[in-house]
């Protein structure tokens, strides 16, 4: 059987990072698909964040989100995040992948509005 060849296209998708608690996560999630702020956002479950905040070390359950959108979605995934999280400063990291093969990076620029 012949390989079959990958095609690959750079510069449309971002990964947005985010991190929330577990009992808000898949709420945030699913708003982000609906309002068609992001294609597909995987939820990571079973995470333990150790960080800075407010003079102490905090240790607190969380799930991570890893929301792809487009190069021009970053913006308003963004603000809906941050008007909806019950963070004060949520978790916001967007990634700029080298390359992501071309059918996906397709469907995401079609999806994302």
């Amino acid at each position: 059987m012949a390989d079959a060849k990958v095609a690959w296209k750079a510069g449309g998708v971002r990964l947005v990072l985010a991190t929330a608690p577990p009992d808000v996560a898949e709420d945030l999630a699913r708003s982000l698909v609906e309002e068609r702020l992001a294609a597909c956002v995987n939820l990571v479950p079973g995470l333990r964040s150790l960080f800075w905040w407010q003079g102490a070390v905090a240790n607190d359950p969380e799930t991570l989100l890893v929301a792809k959108t487009t190069k021009t979605g970053v913006d308003a995934l963004a603000r809906y995040l941050k008007g909806r999280h019950p963070y004060e400063v949520p978790e916001i990291v967007v990634l700029d992948p080298a390359a992501t093969e071309a059918a996906y990076a397709a469907w995401v620029a079609e999806t994302v509005v």
